[in-house]
């Protein structure tokens, strides 16, 4: 081939061969204009939109051109596949976001429906659970209800297995009648002395105590047997493994005997029947056998299931017995929880605590409690900053079946309200909802004008009173309760009780104005006015009733609507003094060395000892003195020894309150009381 010249082109197939030229050359640009001045064909537009095409729903529409799409034939839509049905559990405040997740739909598409309802809502709105089951009912959801601390419990029960499950400790219920001698059988197991310290020798709390037994323990719970306390038995019997029922020998079954039974039936637990006071001579254990025989509870030496231990808790006789069979009863039973759990649980008891806060005691269930650990009672958050056993001791860690107090509420939760440990966010946000849905059920109208329970009668006589109002203060949230439901149950057809407030702690200045405003008398049971309430209630004329017996409250009452008031004891205020240190004098027992605050102590007068608010001791004052001489009265500004009569638990920080009482009629008292509340408007 000559040098120079092209080659000629390639027959087809041929190794090396040249592409063909093709037949029409793109258009060059035209003189003068750059390149990229032409024009690219236009883009026909698709007849059907993809997201169409995929089977969801068409958002935004567009318009086809006028005649678009006739040359190709127009895809078929599918309708969309019904959706399966999906299990949803639905918690109290749960927000869309979170039921997007759990339907496994668009948070979108969520807002879409509600905004079809005329709903308007963000995506981190909570929803009532009426609204979160609806929606969720229209994406096929399958709804169960539950709440926080429910949906927790089935979290970690899903997790669980047999390895991680570990043995531990029974719960006890110590039940039974009134002065049967419930808390005098456990002081006897615990070797301590709690009887002494209840207000008329009857217990009004729950107490929890944890007994070692060797290498084992044993949790007892003591619950009161005083009839109106029926609410803290049936807590008592619903967090318990077994039933310890007290039965005195030589009084039988009682009314709260077989409450007692009907509880722990209906809780599904075992019954050990303890016969106590064997050792009284008018005893007779037999008789108490076949009282509960004709209840269900035969026993086992007849061919029974329950067992029966004879026991006296004075001599402390059949105690080891007792606590051999608790054992037994609970090995059947193969009692085991996780420790490794989040922990939960339930508040047996709370309360306000002067220099602590609020206090609550909690019975751990399942999972261990640490400090630092986030949690929920009800409608109060809190973080675990510290924690107590059942002696007071400092505990790092409370494992299944402790009860512990526990401080770091932001308030006081309801007895027997549900505990459990979670993440902060999530309880921060349930507590908000709960407390909001607790503030809107809280409004109540109040209107009346004041009244006493001594004018009470006169006025029902007259046809001027249909409405009690009544503002409850106790020591601990249980009595609060206990009362609130009890009080009601006194209303007749002439008069209605009416509880517009209640709280824990002393009687403040806010209780005393929302009596005033609401014409309401104060129930103050187991605590005090402060000095300043006191004074507010003299001005204002409130009628303040200390109780610390709780049948008390209720013949007072009783007595007042049927104008049965026994002559009225007129408690006279003399003045109080601080505890500021403490001496033990031999053969004198414990001195207190005080400051008078104001008003003046007077030998032999009457004297409370009032710790935090909270009355501990009420008696004489046995000894008084100035230096080293005897003084029958020191006056506000003057320091002082000062002796109380058969107690010698005083501590510094403690108030000692001096009183007189004056037995006057009830209309003299009516009368002074208006006299002196005239006196003090002008």
């Amino acid at each position: 081939m000559p040098t120079g010249t092209r080659p000629g082109p390639r027959a087809p197939g041929r190794p090396g061969m040249l592409p063909p030229f093709p037949d029409k050359m793109p258009p060059k640009a035209e003189p003068g204009k750059p390149l990229y001045t032409r024009k690219a064909p236009q883009r026909q537009r698709p007849v059907v939109d993809k997201r169409e095409i995929e089977g969801e729903r068409k958002l935004h529409p567009t318009r086809q051109r006028p005649g678009a799409g006739r040359a190709a034939a127009a895809a078929v839509i599918a309708p969309p596949e019904p959706r399966p049905p999906r299990d949803v559990t639905v918690t109290e405040g749960i927000t869309i976001r979170e039921l997007a997740e759990k339907l496994d739909v668009r948070a979108k598409d969520l807002l879409k429906t509600l905004l079809d309802r005329g709903v308007f809502a963000s995506i981190n709105q909570a929803l009532d659970v009426p609204t979160a089951t609806t929606l969720a009912e229209a994406f096929s959801g399958v709804v169960s209800v539950v709440s926080l601390e429910e949906e927790m419990v089935l979290e970690v029960a899903k997790e669980e297995t047999k390895e991680s499950l570990k043995p531990r400790p029974p719960v006890v219920t110590v039940m039974g009648h009134v002065d049967h001698g419930k808390t005098s059988l456990l002081d006897a197991i615990r070797q301590a002395d709690v009887a002494a310290g209840e207000a008329g020798g009857i217990t009004q709390h729950i107490g929890a105590y944890k007994v070692a037994m060797e290498e084992r323990s044993v949790v007892f719970i003591d619950t009161p047997g005083h009839e109106a306390f029926t609410r803290m038995r049936a807590r008592g019997a619903k967090v318990t493994d077994i039933v310890v029922l007290v039965v005195a020998a030589d009084d039988g079954v009682m009314p709260q005997t077989k409450e007692a039974i009907d509880h722990a039936k209906a809780a599904n637990v075992p019954i050990i029947v303890a016969v106590n006071k064997i050792d009284k001579p008018e005893a007779q254990p037999e008789r108490v056998k076949r009282q509960l025989t004709e209840l269900g509870l035969m026993p086992s030496e007849w061919g029974g299931e329950t067992e029966f231990v004879e026991v006296s808790a004075k001599q402390k006789k059949g105690i080891d017995k007792l606590l051999e069979i608790i054992l037994l009863v609970a090995d059947l039973r193969e009692l085991k929880a996780n420790p490794d759990a989040p922990a939960s649980g339930t508040v047996l008891e709370s309360r306000v605590d002067k220099g602590r806060g609020p206090v609550a005691t909690i019975l751990v269930q399942n999972g261990t409690l640490n400090p630092g650990d986030f949690f929920i009672c009800g409608a109060v958050f809190g973080k675990v900053r510290a924690m107590f056993d059942d002696r007071g001791r400092t505990a790092k860690n409370a494992p299944p079946s402790t009860p512990i107090e526990v401080l770091g509420l932001q308030g006081v939760p309801e007895a027997g309200d549900h505990f459990q440990v979670t993440d902060e966010a999530k309880a921060r946000h349930i507590v908000e909802y709960r407390q909001g849905k607790q503030r809107d059920a809280a409004l109540r109208a109040s209107a009346g004008g004041r009244i006493t329970l001594d004018q009470l009668h006169e006025q029902l006589k007259a046809g001027e009173v249909k409405e009690l109002p009544i503002v409850i203060k106790a020591d601990v949230q249980g009595s609060v309760e206990v009362l609130s439901e009890m009080l009601p149950r006194l209303s007749t057809d002439q008069v209605k009780l009416k509880i517009i407030g209640s709280g824990v702690g002393a009687v403040t200045e806010e209780n005393v104005l929302l009596a005033s405003a609401s014409g309401a008398i104060i129930i103050a049971f187991g605590v005090r006015p402060d000095r300043r309430a006191a004074e507010l209630a003299q001005q204002e004329g409130v009628d303040i009733r200390t109780h610390n017996i709780i049948y008390e409250v209720s013949d007072e009452i009783k007595k007042a609507m049927e104008g049965l008031l026994e002559p009225v004891i007129q408690e006279t205020y003399l003045g109080r003094a601080e505890v500021r240190d403490t001496f033990r004098v031999k053969g004198a027992g414990t001195v207190a060395g005080c400051y008078v605050l104001d008003g003046i102590l007077k030998r032999d007068a009457q004297v409370r000892v009032v710790r935090d608010g909270t009355v501990i001791y009420t008696s004489k004052l046995s000894s008084l003195k100035r230096f080293k001489d005897d003084a029958s009265e020191v006056r506000a500004g003057f320091e002082c020894g000062a002796g109380v009569a058969n107690f010698n638990d005083v501590k510094v920080g403690d108030v000692l309150e001096c009183f007189n009482i004056t037995k006057m009629s009830a209309a003299e008292a009516a009368e002074k009381t208006t006299s002196g509340t005239a006196a003090s408007r002008r």
